[in-house]
This record gives structure tokens, sequence and C-alpha cells, in this order.
């Protein structure tokens, strides 16, 4: 094949001088998902021993259609010379050779670093022929990131840790601890867990990268036809960033991610029979992680629509995306954004594998066609736009108001939902006088509208249709699924002014009861009634009997001085809680810091936050 190319080169060019470029139909991405699945090329210079062998390029960017290649192939003919075999391809986003690494990351990755910082997950995968500039390409943006995270704008107290491991087939190694092989378990919550590597927090830009220097000392390369060092591993970069600053929040990860080189059956006619099976091995991993991809792009795609069937996500089936899980797992609530990275080789010795990778970028584009005649409805708000999402921001944050030109300046009801919950309540809380309790208690009343606005139209009639004559109808007359007052106008008064049983107040825990009731925090108790009012046998929490006759529990100025309180614990479900109506504090009213407004839900049974 190579002496064909080599002899037919002055054909090849001018055969390419009198190509004719034919229009790509144009299909417009969602614009809801448009930068959660960014698919982007480059290609790579050429190097100095092609040049040297005077071998052409092969792969060009269409001035006028960003985003689109041209790849040319020089064929046999059935009769006559040989001729000229043209294919376009469309991704995202393209490089050509002359971009540099800061322009590609500030294009294309830049995005995930404020995402991850905010608690979410973002995900680089850089892939291609062995010898198209993949771990080049990684290493350049895994500096720019760093330099972002530590050295950057972004707000809050965080800390950074990294860890480095390397997967090749079903194996799994640490890279920064000496290539000592790790096991990839699944906990009891369902979260995949790398058992025995190590993570180290790094506090300065240098710290990362003598960490990156060192785990490439471990990678296993091998000599292959196309590539002196080859990788035949898949390394993953994993950077974790621990949210201080929002009590329970969810860490934000950043996974740099460099593939082992794909090869084709030319690369490997010459390999023994190890090196035969590691491609093997590679080629079926990126075909599984291709799948991945499609499958969990389509699948949260079609978040908030009435599709019953799922498109089928098969993360098990690869070391790889297994400890990916997060990432590609469906039933996963947290939404990641990834970027894929084609690296191409544009020698036209090389045009069979360049096509292939070009090919599986195009692959990775997942348009799934717009809903149209989605009419505003003002309990869905997957149905919102901009201006009406402001409007109920504006109307239900509850006092002081959350400024909604802040917490979505662009966004949609349905992008919102998809905003990490930490990146949400540091929106609200940049707001003057909204506290952290607010700003959470906010964000589950948006989300308990879109899980009620999802509910089947039959279920809601059939609770509607309840008999005048039943419990529940009587019970709907009065709603008391909340601790608030039913009086709006004494909700003006200071709390401490109207305690009552039923009310539910942060307070500040005493020597006396050394734990916690909630949050770090945030300790919670509901008020039950005057210390001064209780039987001779009631005992505290702690197994100390509460004196009622006690002064430091009578009245003083007509007010009681402390109350018997229920305490209030988190429950199983994250951002719940429970009410243990038989654990009993003494909580004294200067010890009450606010009022904290409880809703009861029916469907799990637990209690929580709201404005």
């Amino acid at each position: 094949m190579e002496e064909f190319i080599t002899s037919n080169l002055d054909r090849y060019q001018w055969l390419l001088d009198r190509f004719t470029m034919q229009p790509q139909p144009k299909v417009t991405p969602n614009s809801d998902s448009s930068l959660d699945n960014l698919v982007c090329a480059r290609i790579r210079p050429l190097a100095e021993e092609e040049v040297a062998a005077g071998l052409p390029a092969s792969i060009f960017i269409r001035s006028r259609e960003p985003g689109t290649f041209d790849a040319h192939e020089l064929r046999h003919a059935v009769r006559g010379k040989p001729v000229l075999r043209s294919s376009a391809y469309t991704v995202d986003r393209s490089y050509g050779p002359d971009i540099s690494a800061e322009t590609i990351y500030e294009d294309a990755v830049q995005h995930l670093v404020p995402w991850v910082w905010g608690g979410g997950i973002g995900t680089l995968f850089a892939y291609g022929q062995t010898g198209s500039g993949k771990t080049f390409t990684i290493s350049g943006i895994e500096k720019l990131a760093a330099k972002d995270l530590l050295e950057g704008n972004l707000e809050g107290d965080r800390k950074m840790f990294i860890s480095m491991t390397e997967f090749a087939g079903n194996s799994a190694f640490d890279l920064l601890n000496g290539r000592r092989a790790i096991s990839v378990l699944e906990d009891a919550f369902g979260n995949t867990q790398l058992a025995g590597a190590l993570e180290h927090e790094v506090k300065a830009v240098s710290e990362v990268l003598a960490h990156i220097e060192y785990a490439t000392k471990f990678r296993l390369t091998e000599a292959t036809k196309r590539n002196d060092t080859s990788s035949r591993s898949h390394a993953v970069c994993r950077i974790r960033i621990e949210i201080h600053d929002i009590p329970g929040a969810e860490d934000g990860f950043l996974y740099l991610v460099d593939l082992a080189g794909s090869e084709a059956a030319r690369d490997r006619d010459t390999h023994e029979p190890q090196r035969m099976k590691e491609a093997k091995e590679i080629n079926v991993s990126l075909s599984v992680l291709k799948d991945c991809i499609r499958g969990k792009v389509e699948a949260d795609v079609l978040i908030g629509t009435q599709t019953k069937k799922k498109p089928y996500v098969p993360f098990r089936q690869s070391a790889l995306t297994k400890v990916l899980k997060h990432v590609f797992d469906p039933a996963g609530t947290r939404v990641c954004k990834n970027v894929i990275m084609a690296c191409v080789n544009p020698c036209l010795l090389d045009i069979s594998a360049s096509r292939n990778t070009l090919r599986y970028a195009e692959m990775l584009r997942v348009f799934v066609p717009q809903v149209k005649g989605v009419k505003y409805r003002s309990d869905m708000p997957t149905t919102w736009n901009n201006e009406q999402l402001r409007e109920w921001i504006t109307a239900n944050s509850g006092s002081p108001s959350v400024d909604a030109t802040v917490l979505a300046p662009h966004e949609t009801g349905a992008q919102l939902l998809r905003l990490p919950a930490p990146e949400f309540e540091t929106r609200c809380m940049k707001t003057p006088g909204v506290i952290h309790e607010q700003a959470f208690a906010f964000r589950q009343k948006l989300w308990q509208l879109h899980v009620d606005s999802r509910r089947s139209k039959q279920k809601t009639q059939v609770e509607e249709d309840d008999g005048p004559d039943t419990v529940l109808s009587h019970l709907n007359k009065f709603d008391r699924s909340s601790s608030r007052e039913l009086d709006a106008l004494t909700q003006s008064i200071p709390f401490k002014d109207r305690i009552r049983p039923g009310m539910a107040v942060s307070w500040t825990p005493t020597k006396e009861y050394d734990m916690g009731c909630s949050w770090e925090e945030l300790n919670i108790a509901l008020i039950l009634c005057p210390a001064a009012a209780v039987g001779p046998t009631t005992q505290d929490t702690m197994g100390r009997r509460v004196d009622a006759g006690s002064a430091s529990n009578k009245m003083a100025d007509g007010k009681y001085k402390r109350y018997l309180c229920a305490m209030v614990s988190p429950a199983v479900l994250p951002g719940a809680f429970e009410v243990s109506m038989w654990r009993y504090v003494v909580v004294d009213v200067d010890d009450m810091d606010k009022e904290v407004i409880l809703e009861y839900d029916s469907a799990t049974r637990f209690y929580h936050l709201a404005v």
C-alpha cells in the first residue's frame, strides 16, 4: 500500500487540485445540550520524517464550513489510473495544525472549570490513532486547567485533590503509587470505588505538574509500527474539588482521559500475539465508550419528557466506563458535561485510520428532534423560557427575593434544573441577605414543582376525585403540611415573640448537648411546650430529668425562658429530615437563631426545608 501511494504522489496532487467540495447538510444541535456533549477534532502537523519523505496531507478543514473536514484517499481503479475517494465529516469544533493548545482550551475545554468548581462533573476524552498527538494535547490542557483551578478568579472555599490511574484491559493500576494494582469495586450505595488508589491534595500548579510527570513514567507504552512509544492503556487524571463553604455539597470532578491509541489492521501485521491482544482490547473498550457517550446524551435529552423507553448505556462492559459510572449511568442524578477531542494524523499514508477517527467522532454527535408546539405551563419548569423563569424566581424565592438576573442570567427552566446544586446555591447567596438555608430550600421547591409536573394526569385526577366524606378530603381543607404560620400578618413579628408549639427553629447547642441534629452548621428542633409545663418523669435525650420547677424554666417578664423540643435529624434521602418525637432537648430562647420552615412530604414521609 505504501509503495502504491509513494509511486502515485503526482497523480494524487493532480486529483486534489481538481477536487470540488460538496456542501454538507446543516444540522442544528439542541440548544439545551450543545455544550453538554462537545465533539471536536484536531489535526496535528506533519511529522519531520513525513515531510522529509515528501508525503502530503490528506485531511483538510473547510474554511467556510467550520467543523467540517475533507478526507482524501488514493484508491486503485478497476481500470485505468488511480482515483481520489473523498469523504466529508462534521463535528462541533475543528482545529488545524497551527492552532495552539491555549486556543483549543479556551474554546472547547475552559467552560468545564467553573462547572466542576460549582459541583458538576466534567470529562475530556482524547482519542485517535496511535501517534496522532493525544498525549500531547491532554498534557497541555492539564496544565491550563490546573492553572485556572488554583490560580484563577473562581469564588468559594475549595480543596483540590488529584489521582492518576491506568486501565489496561480489565486491570487497573495506580500511577501515583508505583503502578500498584488496584481493584474496581462497587460499594453498598452503588458507587464505583478504586480500592487501593492514592489521592493527593494539591495547592499549587507545580504540585499538579509534578504528579502528572511522575505518573507518566509508569504509563504502559510499547513500540508499534506507527509509534515508538505508543500508549497501550487508558490513563485517567481525576481532579476532585471538595466544596467547604456549602455544607452537604457534593464534590466536583474533572476527568482528563488520555485514551489508548486505536490501530488499523495494517498497523498490527507485524505484532506479536500479546500486542495483538492489547490492540483488540483497546478497540473493544473504545467501542463501548462510544455507545456509553451516545446513550447518556440521549438519556439526558429525554429528561422531562414522557418517553418511557430509555437508551441502553453499557457502562459495565468495560473497566474504564465502569469507573466512570456516575458519568454514564442514566439513573444518576448528576449532569455531566463531556468534551471529546479526536486527534487526527493528516499524513496520506494514514488516511484509513484518520477516516475511522473522524467517522467515530461524527457518530458521537447526538441530535434529538426538537419538540415543537410545547406550550407554557406555570406548573412545568421545563416549558419556561428565561423571562418566565425570572418571573417565577422573583415571586417564589422567599424573603429577601433571590436576584433572578444572577441566578439565571440566560438559562431556561430546563437548563436551571441541570445546574449542579452547589452552583445553584452559590448564585442564590450572591443576593444580599440570602442565607444557605433559604438557597437550599428554594432549590428543593423548584425540584418539587418539576417532579410534581411529571406525575401522570390520571393519578392526579384520582386524588382530586376523592369523595367529600373521606378523611383525606377533610384534611385537604386545612393545609397543615407546613410549619409556617397560618396567619400571614403574624409572620412580620420577630419569631421569639410568637413562639408556639409546632414551630421549627434552628439553634446553637450548648455544652450539655454535645451533638449535631442535622448539617454541620444547622441544628433544628421542633418546639413542643414550655419546659415549665412538663410532667415529673420527663427526661431529655441525654437521660437528664427536666425539672419543671427549676428557676431557669420559669417565666421572666411574662415569657418562658426554655422550651421542651423534639430533635430533628437527617433522613436517608438527601435534604430530608425526620422529627424524633421522643428524643427531647431543652432549648433556651437565647440559643434560638431563627425560625425554620419545614414542609411534610406525604410520598416519602419526610420533612424538607421550605422558603
